[in-house]
């Protein structure tokens, strides 16, 4: 009995002293890391400095975005790897790494597959775009909204694009994913995965000829320095995506979940504004970098790509192994954007 009874002033002492640690650390706020993989003039890191400045106000600074741009936290692979462990709060991320999470993302992967923005929008806010974000909590992350990369052109070192023959051979970087690596192949490409991060020195050294991306990468990169050529072939749109980890979502109060996700359906249209406003503005800016600029026709190269649209391994990817499911959402699509 005298043991026990010394116990209880040491268990009144760890509760007083649990409640002030959870009280410095509440009064201290949240700390959120938001990792890009891009360099911080590109519209992905504007988008989300825009993101932590409404998050903070509304917030009181109870919570603190931190971005870090040019892939100081990983691989976009690693960042959407670290939301999983919980290592990482926070990332906005193309779509190359996450069909390697949600085979069903690899959808927005096809060639050709949407015209213009408009198509695109109309898509990803829609039923099929929320249906597809739905299943990231399945694998410990959420999504917060369809971020814009934009519609991917290619730069090279060797010669100008005007037919599918002209890149024959050409060794060209692509994200790591198995729709982009069979598209170039289908087109006479040499296809090489690398993580962005590497891809300028790769282009220095002639380890690839070429690569392909949205404007506002090429530009915010400066691949111009390093590339000639620019063919305007539009081949991919590329999405982007807010994504948050399940562990720190669930340690949100439903107040701060509800200022996160309106402050990320403001960023997210403010960045595809953004993003627009670059392709309008950065091609003449590019030609003053001395890079010579095509405008192929894009009817050759639709035609050269169908059969990946036939494949069966593609059509099974899209539908996570199942190949039924996968051409219902290819019908999906081209249903939604005739």
């Amino acid at each position: 009995m005298p043991k026990s009874r010394n116990c209880i002033p040491m268990l009144v002492f760890l509760m007083i002293a649990v409640f002030i640690f959870s009280s410095a650390v509440q009064a201290a706020g949240m700390v959120l890391k938001l990792g890009t993989s891009t360099q911080p003039s590109h519209i992905y890191n504007q988008a989300a400095e825009h993101f932590e400045k409404i998050v903070e106000e509304k917030t009181g600074g109870a919570i603190d975005v931190q971005v870090f741009p040019a892939a100081q936290l990983g691989s976009e692979r690693d960042m959407v790897e670290g939301l999983q462990l919980g290592s990482l709060e926070m990332t906005l991320t193309s779509t190359g790494p996450l069909g390697n999470f949600v085979p069903q993302v690899k959808l927005f992967n096809l060639p050709f597959l949407f015209k213009d923005r408009e198509q695109c929008y109309a898509v990803l806010d829609g039923d099929i775009g929320q249906s597809i974000a739905d299943l990231f909590p399945r694998v410990g992350i959420r999504s917060l909204g369809w971020y814009e990369n934009g519609f991917r052109n290619i730069t090279n070192s060797r010669n100008p694009i005007q037919k599918p023959e002209d890149m024959k051979g050409l060794k060209i970087r692509v994200m790591e994913d198995d729709v982009f690596i069979l598209t170039m192949k289908t087109l006479g490409a040499s296809p090489l995965p690398m993580a962005f991060g590497e891809l300028y020195t790769a282009l220095e050294q002639g380890t690839v000829d070429a690569q392909e991306n949205p404007l506002a990468v090429i530009h915010s990169s400066r691949f111009f320095e390093v590339q000639d050529y620019l063919a305007m072939t539009g081949h991919f749109y590329s999405p982007a995506m807010l994504l948050i980890s399940n562990i720190t979502w669930n340690q949100l109060s439903p107040e701060h979940r509800k200022i996160i996700t309106e402050a990320a359906a403001e960023a997210k249209t403010y960045e595809r504004k953004i993003s627009k406003e670059a392709d309008e503005n950065l091609l003449a800016e590019l030609k003053k970098e001395g890079m010579e600029v095509t405008f192929p026709d894009k009817e050759p190269f639709i035609s050269a790509v169908a059969p990946v649209y036939e494949k069966e391994s593609v059509i099974k990817a899209i539908g996570g192994g199942n190949a039924e499911e996968g051409q219902k959402l290819i019908d999906q699509v081209r249903n939604a954007t005739r």
